[in-house]
């Protein structure tokens, strides 16, 4: 529908929606793993609308109950296409913005249930449209020009990874009519410039580093600005580098300053709103010049904020790195227990996470996790983190896709041989009492290291995780595993599920019975197989919470304060002697 501003006057523009039609908008596994929600694209003229429209017909139905708020059950139901089952059927369609006429379709090749197209733009001010179309094992991304008034469509790009390959977010035409376009073709991650008539990309941000995100195109000066760390993956800088590819990246962060750095550049580069934080400061934003990086003014200082977390960071976070043999080391970070005493033995609590959609061992301000943590540090625990291979650091492609086919089985190995690593070079940590905890990939994480590494690990929290990894969504699953059929091995044994039987530590289990994304039903899964093989845990259910458990006055509180209190019932805090 399209509504005229002055008029109020509204015009249907698709007329097939229906409980499986979904045209202007996404379906849950494209919103969820794609980032898709407004599912329009206007033409720059305002006269035409290019849309996605998903037919879920044949996806299977997954149905959550509320059982709290009515007298009876409310059953809500949703297409949730699980790893290896039928996902929506997608096509890209093109309507005149004042109505009148059928669609016109853009004619992509490809089986419309197995390919996707998570990015859409008009080009310029002219008929066409560029598209990024993947396959569904994700690991080749074509990039189409399509005419809106035929439907034609040629392929100007082609980009192709081994394992996997992530969806192009900086791309945009740059000053000489290219496509910028990202890719880790040669090994690092870089911006390359793609002519439209498909021959070969050229280099733009030449160097043995990743670029993590572009922030801005100078078309005046001639100027890629991107953000990119190539001596610490711990930090965030923004860089600058010669349109043509000439030269050297220039770094414009100021020498010295250390975090996270964050730009929203003006048009014309002269200008970037500016947010930086650190482990032990909450974000400040001011407002830059560029390239000097002066300061002309604060925009947000978030004294109040820096003033009421003060208390609980008077021991700031310290950064380590951690070798676990073969030449391999990781980036970590600790937070020593309050009236740390080296002589004294603590307790060892890691925060994990482990998968391919985020690093933690980052300079940044970490919001109420990271105060939980220095809670918990207050109480008399060591607090500690490491990334292991796998995660998507700034440290080249093989660092990140070491770990395709077998989520969960390298990454809790690195995991608990860096655990090792520091008891054996930190006698202030005490062997005998180590606990892991996370959430969401994090919380299955925790419970392959308890299941994996039952004589390491003493306590485990885990919080919303995916036990069974067929049981988690297409897109995502696929993307860092192929298909079931074609790799059993790596779903069966990455599956924590699988290793149950192994639990001797204390395992407390948390999920939200709302939870759209991992589903309860994991839960309940995971808890049925500990029950066969008579293995004790704790469970805690938060009725119709969402995978973030934060639905309800105290509800994030009350979680909060429940896991501390599991840790100190079954991991005392106490120092003890050293031997």
């Amino acid at each position: 529908w399209v509504e005229d501003i002055d008029s109020g006057r509204i015009t249907r523009l698709t007329s097939d929606g229906s409980a499986t039609i979904i045209n202007g908008t996404s379906d849950w596994v494209y919103e969820e793993e794609f980032g898709l929600r407004d599912g329009f694209r206007w033409s720059p003229d305002g006269q035409k609308i290019a849309f996605w429209r998903f037919d879920s017909s044949g996806i299977g139905i997954f149905s959550l109950i509320n059982d709290t708020d009515t007298l009876y059950p409310v059953v809500t139901t949703y297409p949730y296409p699980k790893a290896g089952t039928t996902n929506s059927a997608l096509k890209i369609g093109v309507v005149a913005a004042a109505g009148g006429g059928p669609a016109r379709w853009i004619e992509l090749p490809g089986d419309p249930r197995n390919t996707y197209v998570p990015r859409m733009e008009w080009v310029g001010a002219s008929n066409e449209i560029v598209l990024q179309q993947m396959n569904r094992l994700q690991n080749t991304n074509d990039v189409w020009l399509a005419d809106a008034s035929t439907g034609k469509a040629r392929r100007m790009l082609h980009d192709e990874d081994r394992a996997w390959l992530d969806v192009v977010e900086s791309w945009q035409w740059l000053p000489g009519g290219e496509l910028l376009w990202v890719s880790e073709k040669h090994g690092w991650r870089h911006a390359y410039a793609a002519p439209r008539d498909a021959t070969p990309m050229r280099l733009i941000t030449p160097g043995e580093f990743d670029i993590l995100s572009v922030e801005g195109v100078d078309e005046r000066g001639g100027y890629l600005y991107f953000i990119a760390s190539p001596l610490d993956a711990t930090r965030r800088y923004l860089y600058r580098s010669r349109l043509d590819g000439r030269g050297t990246p220039e770094r414009l962060t100021p020498p010295g300053a250390k975090g996270t750095h964050a730009y929203k550049i003006s048009g014309d580069g002269r200008f970037a709103i500016h947010t930086h934080s650190a482990a032990d400061k909450p974000p400040v934003t001011d407002l830059v010049r560029l390239p000097s990086h002066e300061v002309v003014r604060v925009l947000e200082d978030n004294k109040a904020l820096a003033a009421a977390a003060a208390p609980l960071s008077v021991r700031p976070l310290e950064f380590f790195q951690v070798g676990i043999g073969g030449g391999v080391t990781l980036d970590g970070w600790i937070i020593r227990p309050k009236g740390f005493d080296p002589s004294k033995k603590y307790p060892l609590l890691m925060y994990v996470y482990g998968e391919p959609a985020g690093v933690e061992v980052t300079d940044a301000w970490k919001g109420d996790r990271g105060l939980f943590h220095r809670a918990l540090a207050d109480a008399g625990y060591a607090v500690a983190c490491v990334d292991n291979r796998g995660t998507p650091a700034p440290k080249g492609r093989e660092w990140r896709k070491i770990i395709y086919g077998e989520i969960g089985v390298l990454a809790s190995q690195e995991q608990a041989a860096a655990v090792r690593a520091l008891l054996a070079s930190r006698p202030y940590l005490d062997a005998d009492r180590v606990a892991s905890w996370g959430w969401s990939g994090g919380g299955s994480m925790t419970l392959n290291l308890l299941f994996r590494s039952p004589e390491l690990y003493k306590v485990g929290l885990s919080v919303a995780p995916v036990p069974d990894q067929t049981l988690y969504d297409t897109i995502y699953q696929e993307r860092y595993m192929g298909l079931p059929i074609d790799n059993p091995d790596g779903f069966r044994d990455g599956s924590p599920i699988t290793h149950a039987r192994n639990l001797e530590g204390n395992l407390l289990l948390v999920y939200g019975t709302g939870d759209d994304n991992c589903h309860y039903q994991n839960c309940e899964a995971l808890v049925n197989e500990l029950i066969e093989h008579d293995r004790p845990f704790t469970m805690m259910a938060y009725p119709n919470r969402t995978h973030g458990i934060h639905e309800g006055k105290n509800t994030r509180k009350h979680l909060y304060t429940m896991m501390a209190r599991f840790l100190e019932e079954n991991l005392p805090p106490g120092t003890n002697a050293a031997e």
